[in-house]
């Protein structure tokens, strides 16, 4: 079954997609209503408890390691490869706590109560500690396993809490190989895919400072102003790259305007990236031309990345609200191609979407 989500500028526009019979459902893109949460929350919960296909992205180091992927992580084994199944995960949490009335709330809740118990996680933990796993999922991985835990930190309700106690080993043990790789990483990953470093730092630093680490909050902070504090032209034109789901650019902004004071940011991002502080900038879209390949498929992610930095930056700064504009764009581009079958996007997509729709004020 294909789910169709369509974003529409108008309350009023409908459209008809030619092979699908479904009732196509409308919502305002102004913020995420139940209607579309109950389209999106079929993306993960159709690939959580899918094992395969499936990349592992392991080193071998001898028979023991060639178990299956639910073997070695019970938990995080669906939706392709581990990352995906973590912020998979994020997203069943993310929507449930926004909508508690969801239509298959109960179905959610079981789920997370089974994927998410302390022996599962125990054993994700033991999959950490062997010697040829210490930087695995370094560090977009690790990156979305905090803002998981962020998410049920912040969630005032009994399973949530629950939840995140037995998470919480696994989040202390991300948090601890950050602070020993961040003071040896000399140069920042500038890529517009997953080792970027200015993305993991972002996700991580909402984790320290929610949950009051302040050691890794000070850490992550420091970091970002040694890597970027003298960055100058940043080149938006040459981006998207070819399988980018990031923007490099704009994951720079969207750390450095969180850790950098208004007028320190200010004086910054004029050097940085001087376009974007006039409001005639302008960005089109990041183009998929084939939504069946699973790295062509990328640029729908870049909108919805783009888009969550764009209204980071306008939500913080009202200088920078003709910025929203350009995320409605990128948004309504991506959104209305996210397909539930389509397994090149569907396992990994819908936690994009989600993560920038939230983001609407």
């Amino acid at each position: 079954m294909k789910y169709y989500i369509i974003l529409a500028l108008s309350l009023f526009l409908s459209c008809q997609q030619q092979n699908s019979k479904k009732d196509i459902a409308l919502f305002n893109p102004t913020k995420l209503n139940i209607e579309i949460a109950n389209q999106l929350i079929e993306l993960p919960l159709h690939c959580i408890e899918q094992e395969y296909p499936n990349k592992l992205g392991q080193v071998i180091a001898g028979e023991e390691d060639l178990q299956t992927p639910i073997e070695l992580h019970p938990t995080f084994y669906g939706c392709f490869d581990w990352h995906s199944a973590v912020h998979g995960h994020w997203s069943l949490i993310k929507l449930l706590k926004e909508f508690p009335a969801i239509d298959r709330a109960e179905d959610v809740r079981a789920l997370l109560k089974k994927q998410l118990s302390l022996e599962n996680i125990s054993q994700e933990i033991v999959y950490f500690d062997k010697k040829y796993n210490k930087s695995f999922e370094r560090s977009y991985g690790w990156a979305w396993l905090l803002k998981l835990s962020t998410e049920l930190y912040t969630w005032d309700n009994p399973m949530a809490q629950e939840l995140f106690n037995n998470l919480e080993p696994l989040s202390n043990l991300i948090a601890e190989k950050y602070m020993n790789y961040l003071p040896k990483l000399k140069y920042p990953i500038r890529v517009g895919t997953h080792t970027n470093t200015a993305f993991g730092l972002s996700f991580a630093y909402d984790y320290a400072v929610i949950t009051n680490n302040e050691v890794f909050a000070t850490l992550i902070k420091q970091r970002a102003i040694d890597f970027y504090i003298n960055d100058v032209g940043c080149p938006i034109s040459w981006e998207p790259s070819g399988y980018d789901f990031l923007s490099p650019c704009l994951e720079e902004i969207d750390i450095m305007r969180k850790v950098l004071s208004q007028e320190e940011f200010s004086i910054w991002i004029k050097d940085f990236m001087p376009e974007i502080t006039k409001n005639s900038f302008t960005m089109t879209v990041g183009e998929v031309s084939d939504r069946t390949d699973g790295h062509l498929v990328h640029l729908d992610g870049v909108n919805f990345s783009r888009a969550w930095c764009f209204y980071g930056l306008a939500n913080q700064y009202d200088d920078y609200k003709y910025l929203k504009i350009i995320a409605n764009n990128h948004i309504e581009y991506s959104l209305t191609n996210l397909v539930g079958d389509d397994y090149e996007g569907g396992h990994w997509l819908a936690s994009f979407a989600i993560n920038s729709l939230t983001e609407i004020k």
